[in-house]
């Protein structure tokens, strides 16, 4: 399967909550690392209990995917029914149709407030 391929059907697989299917496609030595929180997510058994474990009332729209051979950056939409909603632009390393590296930007719309020095060169969303 195409690296792209994998982090589509990765995303589409969390959606359902199909966590063998997730576990299918992670290395068991994975990384994903969480700058924003200063997490690191070390193998596969905690990268799918992380997704498991997080509280319901979320879904996933995937906004885009792009990739370069063993890499791929994927922009993905959380809306949760009582949490807001979040963002996350995530960058991948796939090998052999599986996930080995990952670092992800998690964060909640309007989350980091527009300076005022710029408010008159930018319109609000």
């Amino acid at each position: 399967m195409e690296s792209s391929k994998v982090i589509e059907t990765l995303w589409d697989r969390i959606q359902a909550r199909d966590w063998a299917g997730v576990a299918a496609l992670i290395a068991e030595d994975v990384v994903v690392e969480w700058p924003i929180s200063l997490e690191r997510i070390v193998g596969r058994d905690n990268f799918v209990a992380v997704n498991r474990e997080y509280p319901e009332g979320w879904s996933i729209r995937v906004l885009k995917v792009v990739a370069e051979g063993d890499e791929v950056v994927s922009e993905v939409e959380v809306p949760h029914d009582s949490l807001g909603v979040f963002r996350a632009a995530s960058f991948w390393t796939v090998r052999d149709g599986r996930v080995v590296r990952g670092t992800e930007y998690w964060t909640s719309l309007g989350a980091d407030p527009r300076p005022e020095w710029r408010a008159s060169l930018v319109e609000p969303m």
